[in-house]
């Protein structure tokens, strides 16, 4: 394929929240798209108006736009092929369903949901495929009167060619379904209404679509499109038939695949959460493909350089949250501090902050962000981690109250109360040796020595480093906070 001449598109449908299956198919479209220098079409699938909600269209701009994603054509940019929502395009539907219709390669079909089901059971019990079995095909001019005198209204079926269709997947190579598996369908319901099966392959082929990456959920419904794309060639309607490539199954627990309904599916999830676009998109190109061998973390530009659809792997990709976490943690690493503490702001105010907004102090916070930095695996942990600094006393944590307050910790905390007193709270290791100090003072190493007076100023038993904690929140609260914890121990 030329350089510039590929061009995909991204298509879900505005129902609910997004979720990561159609966050990973839109990564692997833009992503060829940029790599081959293409161009990347961005459409809507509402025609389920029952379904379809201005809610969720609007979520899904806002999405793309959240984690980086650009498109070349679509919604609120335009393009040659407007519009880009197909209940827009309800004309263009009736009028190729129509011509399918004339030239014969599509069908009014008067059966019933009922005379449908007893046939497919008749036939399953026979052993026969279960498919739709053509009684329509060949209705002559007086059947046709006969059952719309009873009332009926016909849908509108195309009919498959009696030949094996065998075609090349890009992510699964050669592949061939046999005529009997892949029976004649329906394109246009009996209101009127055109469904998937034939609004799907008919933009493609207007917006002159060259390779169609999809879910491998879509892969038995490939040889229909192809078979209607050799139909809409005929009629003009199409210039070629698109190359295909089905993405592998994300899987969930249980090896079940991962569905919208699972509640670590929504995209929404990671983004309240504190996930990084850099750090969500990195993880999720991670299932079904790799940059190398020994290499799971990269930037976006760098997996656009090396992107190609043929080096996807076809077999199921397992989600695990522990790995996506790790892989957002190594890019919070990664980002220049002064970025880190701005992309934390949200988390620092009202509505996640327990602290009122004038006790929030930006110099405390601009000096323990490089420590905090280190620490999280989402932006959301910041909260907890710098409560201490913002709120008048610290929030206890009974079990790590438990944990650390042992027999002797009061002895421990007055002895590092007298050597904080004297210590440079201008150092954190001047804070440092005063615990170490009166750690040693009680035969107790650095570690053991710490944690009371960690449960002590900041409630939890782990957080940010404690000596650099301890310099930022100051000589006079340390102090009054081990005071308040040596009253907790005696009451």
């Amino acid at each position: 394929m030329a350089n510039g001449s590929v061009r995909v598109r991204f298509c879900p449908s505005p129902t609910g929240n997004p979720h990561v299956g159609l966050v990973r198919t839109a990564l692997f479209n833009w992503a060829y798209a940029r790599h081959t220098g293409g161009t990347f079409v961005f459409r809507i699938e509402d025609t389920d108006a029952a379904r379809d909600s201005e809610e969720s269209y609007q979520q899904l701009l806002d999405s793309l736009r959240w984690l980086g994603f650009d498109w070349d054509e679509g919604p609120e940019i335009g393009g040659p092929h407007a519009p880009y929502r197909q209940s827009q395009r309800m004309d263009t539907y009736r009028e190729i369903a129509g011509r399918l219709l004339d030239a014969g390669h599509a069908y009014h079909c008067y059966c019933s949901t009922e005379e449908l089901d007893a046939r497919r059971d008749a036939a399953r019990a026979a052993g026969r495929p279960s498919g739709y079995d053509g009684h329509c095909r060949e209705l002559t001019a007086e059947q046709k009167a006969a059952y719309e005198a009873e009332g009926r209204t016909p849908i509108v079926r195309f009919r498959m060619p009696d030949e094996a269709i065998t075609f090349t997947d890009l992510v699964r190579g050669e592949i061939t379904y046999l005529p009997e598996n892949v029976p004649d369908f329906g394109i246009v319901r009996a209101n009127g209404a055109p469904l998937y099966t034939l609004v799907n392959p008919v933009d493609d082929a207007l917006m002159e679509i060259t390779h169609v990456l999809r879910g491998e959920d879509l892969l038995s419904s490939t040889p229909r499109q192809i078979a209607l794309y050799k139909a809409l060639i005929e009629l003009g309607v199409a210039k070629e038939t698109p190359a295909f490539g089905h993405l592998p199954y994300v899987m969930g627990e249980g090896n079940k695949k991962l569905s919208k309904r699972d509640p670590e599916s929504s995209l929404n999830l990671y983004r309240e959460r504190g996930f990084l676009p850099e750090g969500l998109l990195n993880y999720l190109s991670l299932l079904g493909w790799s940059l190398s061998a020994d290499r799971d973390i990269f930037g976006v530009d760098e997996m656009v350089a090396a992107f190609d659809v043929t080096d996807v792997n076809p077999n199921p990709a397992r989600f695990d949250l522990k790995k996506c976490e790790a892989v957002n943690a190594d890019h919070i690493r990664l980002l220049d501090v002064k970025d880190f503490a701005a992309r934390c702001a949200p988390w620092l105010k009202a509505p996640f902050a327990p602290w009122a907004p004038e006790d929030f102090d930006q110099a405390k916070w601009d000096a323990v962000a490089p420590h905090a930095q280190t620490r999280l695996k989402v932006l959301s942990e910041i909260t907890d981690n710098v409560d201490f600094l913002f709120l008048p006393e610290p929030v206890f944590d009974e079990a790590s109250w438990t944990k650390a307050m042992k027999e002797g910790s009061d002895a421990l905390l007055r002895t590092a109360r007298e050597k904080l007193e004297s210590a440079d709270w201008n150092s954190a290791e001047s804070l440092k040796e005063a615990v170490l100090t009166a750690g040693e003072a009680h035969g107790l190493k650095l570690g053991k020595a710490q944690a009371p007076v960690r449960v002590a100023v900041t409630g939890r038993t782990v957080g940010l480093p404690l000596f650099e904690s301890l310099e930022v929140l100051g000589r006079e609260r340390t102090l009054a906070r081990i005071d308040a914890a040596l009253g907790r121990l005696a009451a």
